[in-house]
């Protein structure tokens, strides 16, 4: 699933592409994705000028002249990207074709449909039901070692679920969840509470990977691309995200894998040791 640098990545791709740019046309493959598409979805964009793009966690927000903000979400395969409408070329999973101005499409494709679009006034958002319980953006001020150790410190579940919780940091997802955890020498299995010390590790942590996946475009595992079309490349620095039998690079110790909240986790046994601080090497 696409996470933080993979939908910022595509923002700054659609921003530069579409920001200013009147809607001249709009094409609906199909009424629904995982939602159904927005009442009057047509009537309601085409005409409209693109006023500027911006993200909120793992949500593409479009901000449009008629007051109104087009939500976008991803899902586990969604892209969008932009390109020349002469060159344009269908895919069979492509559902939404936005032209614009210069004769300039931009494409949302979405193979297993578990993306989904909303359309409301602009003064609705802070109370929209897929933004309202959102937590801090793990790259701002609000992001702090007090706030994470606080809240940390109220929950006995292991860390690595507890950082995958959007209401306690948005953005941080299965891959960057696992890549921090190592980076601040933390086993994944230890509970929220005990980890509430070394917030100020944790926080540096997540800064670090996110920022180093954004300078790579992001990660491309199976569908994922920029708005360019192009895929990024941060899955080549991975530490220990599907490295399970490998070595580590940092002591040799073999990298191993197990399953907490359905999702994969993967771990250095002795950069990340349960009990106690990280061995040096």
């Amino acid at each position: 699933m696409p996470e933080l640098p993979e939908v910022e990545t595509t923002r700054r791709g659609l921003a530069h592409a579409c920001v200013g740019q009147r809607i001249e046309a709009l094409e609906l493959r199909r009424r629904d994705l995982r939602f159904p598409l927005p009442d009057a979805m047509e009537e309601r964009l085409v005409g409209r000028c693109i006023t500027a793009i911006r993200r909120r966690a793992k949500y593409l927000l479009i901000d449009l002249d008629s007051g109104e903000v087009l939500l976008a979400h991803l899902g586990m395969s969604g892209s969008f990207r932009v390109l020349q409408a002469e060159d344009y070329v269908a895919k069979k999973h492509d559902h939404v074709l936005i032209y614009l101005q210069a004769d300039q499409l931009c494409v949302f494709h979405d193979p297993r449909r578990f993306g989904f679009m909303d359309l409301f006034a602009a003064k609705q958002e802070a109370a929209h039901p897929f933004l309202v319980h959102l937590g801090p953006e793990p790259l701002s001020d609000d992001f702090t070692p007090e706030y994470l150790a606080a809240q940390l410190a109220r929950r006995k579940g292991p860390i690595k679920p507890a950082l995958m919780d959007q209401k306690l940091v948005v953005g941080v997802g299965n891959i960057y969840a696992s890549e921090s955890l190592y980076k601040s020498g933390i086993n994944p299995r230890i509970s929220a509470n005990k980890a509430a010390s070394r917030a100020p590790q944790i926080v540096a942590a997540i800064r670090t990977t996110l920022q180093a996946a954004l300078h790579s475009g992001g990660s491309t595992l199976r569908d994922y691309v920029g708005a360019d079309g192009t895929g990024g490349y941060f899955q080549h620095h991975f530490d220990v995200y599907e490295r399970d039998g490998q070595a580590c690079t940092t002591c040799d110790a073999t990298i191993q894998s197990m399953v907490q909240a359905g999702r994969s986790t993967y771990w250095c046994p002795q950069c990340q040791p349960l009990r106690g601080r990280a061995k040096k090497t």
